[in-house]
């Protein structure tokens, strides 16, 4: 979000420079980030900065806590998921964090998963999880995935803090690249595609060419907006030094659910279906059991993204999906193995069944009603 700010990508840029000059020095990557993090966040909004500083100290009290202690280990392993859960839970659900700006909403949903993924290391590592105070911080506040991801892994970012710094022309021009991408779609293409659908949403009547027209219009919207935000984080975090995971990997040529959902907002759905799996079952499980873990995964990514009856529906709607997919053996498809046009087809089935429901990331109600109104309102001649 704040990748609209001039300021802000120039603070960016600028960081990159510093440790493009300052890469001689092993601990760059380290103590210059968090410099460089609590710093952004104190000229964002010192409110911003003091709330994580104190979240991101109790969280990796209960991160070492875990690492080192014995007895009642998967107990605590679960109160201390259930508690971060619970916490941001409530302030959602009373709607807490609507009274501060909108980093603070983003920041949160996306920093408990990597809260929680960071808890998922110390149980299973223990002792050989430990780490240092200093790059759990930098792991909770890093500044390019903070409020729109993509969800980094605690294991990998790890990897990452231990690597000198090391930057190349290649690298140095495709991450520039990248940047100028992800801010072409975030300010130019999307304001234009939000104008066009604001017009044809003011329609006095919508008929189902105007209803499909608008679902369509959207879904290829928020793509350019989710798709854009990724670009620039990738961009900024491997100028950092730092490998950001890809998050949309050709979604549009999916040819089942399961494989749409390991495209689309990859790491978002890797999250879930990694951690709710490791802890529901560690064996390879039936065809009924994965198709109740895929409706588990889908209602809980879609509460995720909001406390509504939407978004509850939609998870219940891509979850009966991916569950009738597990069942009947239709997981994957091998594009070497069929033709072009079942291929095809079946990419399109996909998109089309998606297409049908992406308007509820609208959230608004008033809107989603009018247009699935409208779907079913035929056009008089």
């Amino acid at each position: 979000m704040w990748y609209l700010n001039l300021t802000a990508i120039g603070a960016l840029a600028g960081m990159a420079l510093v440790l493009l000059l300052t890469r001689r020095w092993p601990q760059n990557k380290r103590i210059l980030m968090l410099a460089f993090n609590l710093c952004f966040l104190l000229v964002f909004d010192w409110k911003l900065l003091v709330f994580y500083v104190i979240y991101t100290l109790a969280n990796y009290f209960c991160f070492d806590f875990l690492c080192r202690v014995g007895r009642w280990r998967a107990g605590w392993f679960v109160v201390l998921i259930a508690a971060n859960v619970a916490a941001v839970s409530c302030l959602r659900f009373y709607g807490i964090l609507t009274l501060h700006h909108l980093a603070f909403t983003l920041g949160i949903i996306y920093n408990v998963l990597k809260v929680i993924d960071a808890l998922y290391f110390a149980y299973y590592f223990g002792k050989d999880g430990k780490a240092k105070a200093l790059d759990y911080a930098n792991f909770v506040l890093f500044i390019p995935t903070f409020t729109s991801g993509p969800i980094l892994k605690f294991r990998d970012f790890l990897n990452d803090i231990k690597l000198p710094y090391q930057m190349t022309a290649e690298l140095f021009e495709s991450c520039v690249k990248r940047i100028i991408l992800g801010l072409f779609k975030k300010v130019v293409i999307v304001p234009y595609m939000w104008t066009v659908f604001d017009n044809v949403l003011k329609q006095p009547e919508l008929h189902t060419q105007h209803s499909f027209f608008l679902m369509v219009w959207f879904y290829v919207l928020i793509y350019f907006d989710f798709s854009g935000y990724s670009d620039i984080a990738i961009g900024f975090g491997r100028l950092m030094g730092y490998t950001v995971p890809e998050n949309f990997k050709r979604p549009f040529l999916s040819p089942t659910f399961t494989q749409y959902w390991r495209n689309w907002h990859a790491t978002l759905g890797d999250w879930f279906r990694d951690h709710i799996f490791m802890l529901v079952s560690r064996q390879n499980p039936t065809r009924l059991m994965a198709a109740g873990l895929a409706m588990i995964i889908m209602v809980s990514i879609g509460l995720w993204h909001g406390f509504s009856w939407l978004f509850l529906l939609w998870g219940v709607y891509h979850g009966t999906l991916l569950a009738l997919e597990n069942v009947f053996k239709l997981t994957t498809v091998n594009k070497r193995k069929v033709s072009r046009t079942y291929y095809y087809f079946r990419c399109a089935v996909v998109q089309l069944c998606v297409v049908l429901a992406v308007i509820v990331y609208s959230e608004n109600y008033d809107t989603v009603l009018r247009i699935y109104r409208g779907l079913l309102s035929l056009p008089s001649f």
